[in-house]
């Protein structure tokens, strides 16, 4: 029986750690969806209203960033708004590796360095995944590599 659950708790952890690189992405929207949500709430538009206004303001964050990502060309650019995703995300895995770690360690240092490696992680991995979702950019007709160009021959006449 003890075999068991600690095949589960291993089973368990890894879950977590693969839906929050998985989520890594939607640190940010998740964050501004939130407060949109409680300031709603706190202005009296209830519960329901609460609700669609986090959605429709998660979302909204979630087009911009995307849109934003897509349209600008210059790297620094295109670098500071993955960083803008990348950073809550990287609050976010620092608090949830912090919270796994104290599961299977004490306290103490080496909890505190697998949280920063935790949050370097997953922030790169938001960084990472925030370029997946834009194709790459073609600047102008391309032609084949593995096809070779044709030759033209002069006409014999």
């Amino acid at each position: 029986m003890i075999i068991l659950g600690i095949i589960l708790s291993v089973f368990a952890i890894a879950f977590f750690c693969w839906l929050l690189f998985t989520l890594a992405v939607y640190a940010l929207p998740f964050f501004v969806g939130l407060t949109a949500a409680f300031t709603a709430y706190h202005h009296g538009y209830g519960v329901l209203g609460s609700g669609l206004i986090a959605v429709v303001a998660g979302a909204g964050v979630l087009a911009l960033g995307q849109l934003l990502f897509a349209a600008v060309r210059p790297p620094i650019l295109r670098a500071c708004i993955a960083l803008v995703f990348a950073i809550p995300a990287a609050v976010a895995g620092y608090h949830a590796t912090l919270g796994i770690t104290h599961i299977c360690l004490p306290e103490g240092p080496l909890s505190q360095i697998l949280a920063f490696v935790g949050a370097t992680l997953v922030g790169g991995t938001a960084w990472t995944r925030m370029a997946i979702f834009i194709p790459p950019a073609v600047d102008g007709p391309t032609q084949e590599r593995s096809v070779p160009p044709q030759l033209s021959f002069p006409a014999n006449g």
